[in-house]
C-alpha cells in the first residue's frame, strides 16, 4: 500500500463474541482520509460494536483493528496512546455534571494530552464556538439542553486532534427539534475534511453527507457503496427490505 492510499482505519476478518453470542462474524472494512462512512442497518445487526472495537472499547475476539500504522488490538500496544487520535461521541452525552462546558472541553486535553491551562482554554474556546456555544461556555451541562450537551461532546473530542472521529447514534436520543443542529456540525466537519464513521438512523444525513454507506446485518457488511447506489439501487434483498420499511 502507498502512503497515499494508506487507510486511516482498516478492519480485517473482525469477530466479536459475548459468551454464545456472536455479534460481529467476520467485518472488512477500510477507511480513506477524508471519507464519510455511514453505517446503517438493523437493531443488533453489530454496528454500535463494530465502532468500539475501532476504539477498543471492545476487545476483538478475534480479527485485526488498524489505525494508520499501528494494531490496536495487537498484543503490547499502547491503546491508551492510540485513542489520543480517536475522538468518539455516544448516544449519551457523558459529560461531567460539576464542570462546565468549557471545563469539560478542558479536561482530558489537560489530563491526557498535559497541555497548559492557557491552551486547554484557548482549543476549548474555540472548539466551543466551532459548534455554536460560545455563549454555553459557562454553562452547566443541567443548563443545557439536550443537543447542546452533545454539541459539548462533540467539541471535547474534537479538542484532542483526532485524525477519525467515531459518532454511535448521536441523535438518537434527542428531540427532534434539537437533531438539526447536532447533525449541522457533524456536515460542517465533513466539509472540512474529518474522517468520520458515522453510525446512524438519520437517513437524510447519510445520503447527503456520506461519501460511502454501509449496511450491516446479522453481523457483517451486507452491502455498501455511494450513498445513491445504495439507497437508490440496492443490490442486496437484506437491504432492499431495510430501506423499505424506513422510506
Amino acid at each position: 500500500m502507498s502512503a497515499v492510499t494508506k487507510p486511516v482505519v482498516r478492519i480485517v476478518n473482525l469477530h466479536k463474541s459475548f459468551g454464545a453470542l456472536e455479534v460481529l462474524q467476520g467485518v472488512d472494512l477500510e477507511v480513506q482520509r477524508g471519507e464519510v462512512v455511514v453505517i446503517l442497518g438493523p437493531s443488533g445487526s453489530g454496528k454500535s460494536t463494530m465502532l468500539r472495537c475501532v476504539n477498543h472499547l471492545e476487545v476483538p475476539t478475534s480479527g485485526e483493528v488498524w489505525l494508520e500504522d499501528v494494531q490496536i488490538n495487537a498484543k503490547g500496544a499502547n491503546v491508551n496512546k492510540v485513542r489520543e487520535h480517536i475522538g468518539m461521541v455516544f448516544q449519551s452525552f457523558n459529560l461531567f455534571p460539576h464542570l462546565t462546558a468549557k471545563g469539560n472541553v478542558m479536561l482530558a486535553q489537560r489530563k491526557v494530552l498535559g497541555r497548559s491551562p492557557e491552551e486547554a482554554l484557548r482549543i476549548a474556546d474555540e472548539q466551543l464556538a466551532k459548534v455554536g456555544l460560545s455563549d454555553r461556555a459557562d454553562h452547566y451541562p443541567s443548563q443545557l439542553s439536550g443537543g447542546q450537551q452533545q454539541r459539548v461532546a462533540i467539541a471535547r473530542a474534537l479538542a484532542m486532534d483526532p485524525i477519525v472521529m467515531l459518532f454511535d447514534e448521536v441523535t438518537s436520543a434527542l428531540d427532534p427539534e434539537l437533531v438539526r443542529d447536532v447533525l449541522e456540525v457533524m456536515k460542517e466537519l465533513a466539509r472540512g475534511g474529518m474522517t468520520m464513521l458515522v453510525v446512524t438512523h438519520e437517513m437524510g444525513f447519510a445520503r447527503d453527507v456520506g461519501t460511502r454507506a454501509v449496511f450491516m446485518d446479522g453481523g457483517v457488511i451486507v452491502e455498501q457503496g455511494t450513498p445513491d447506489q445504495v439507497f437508490d439501487h440496492p443490490q442486496n434483498e437484506r437491504t432492499k427490505d431495510f430501506l423499505g420499511h424506513i422510506s
